[in-house]
């Protein structure tokens, strides 16, 4: 049985709720109190994952941290149609690179949030510098990925742990004050993301509306 300890608020957790109820997956949740009770502190909590960091997941006895690594695991066990996280090595390759590129949009949109929301004291101009720099780069990949007949971030025609990977904290990323309107093909793409079967909300992300131009 799959256990999620998840804040509901945090995108690192949504991402793996998103995963699996693509994938269709029955799990149990056990709330940790990030904010403001500071849970993830605990000693309970830290016996879990001594970084003090969410999310964390149980698969019968296996215990998993890092949303990265629990979006790969997640994908390799339950996805029969193998597409989420492909066997191919360069395709591997692409999704794990991205996988590295959204955990610096969570040290960048989703610090500019955390301090803006949550009170953690990061150093917001920087931390939104360095989102747009990120968003101008995605921006202008997906771009030349739709003239190439690509709607995806990595070279598979259909979606992959990549796409679940960026997602959250580019849509909460008005929330860090970082504003999405000069990035065109990074809001295409976000409204791909959310066209997705099995796609699921959380606060602050909206399901698709009216296809963008």
């Amino acid at each position: 049985m799959i256990t999620l300890y998840d804040f509901e608020l945090s995108g690192n957790c949504y991402k793996l709720r998103l995963l699996m109820s693509i994938l269709g997956l029955s799990y149990d949740i056990v709330p940790v109190d990030y904010f403001p009770g500071r849970e993830n502190r605990a000693d309970w909590f830290l016996r879990l994952n001594p970084f003090g960091q969410l999310p964390v997941l149980k698969d019968d006895d296996l215990v998993l941290a890092d949303s990265g690594a629990i979006l790969a695991y997640l994908a390799k066990k339950y996805d029969a149609s193998g597409q989420w996280f492909p066997d191919d090595p360069a395709i591997t390759a692409e999704v794990l690179r991205w996988h590295g590129i959204a955990d610096g949009i969570t040290g960048s949109s989703a610090a500019a949030r955390l301090a803006l929301s949550y009170g953690h004291d990061y150093d917001i101009p920087r931390a939104q510098r360095e989102a747009h720099r990120i968003f101008r780069l995605m921006d202008e990949h997906l771009w030349f990925g739709e003239k190439q007949g690509r709607d995806w971030l990595c070279s598979p025609a259909h979606p992959t742990t990549a796409d679940i990977a960026c997602f959250p904290y580019v849509m909460l990323s008005e929330e860090g004050g970082i504003a999405r309107q000069d990035y065109p093909a990074l809001r295409r793409w976000t409204d791909r993301v959310r066209r997705v079967p099995g796609f699921i909300v959380m606060s602050g992300i909206f399901p698709a509306g009216r296809a963008l131009s």
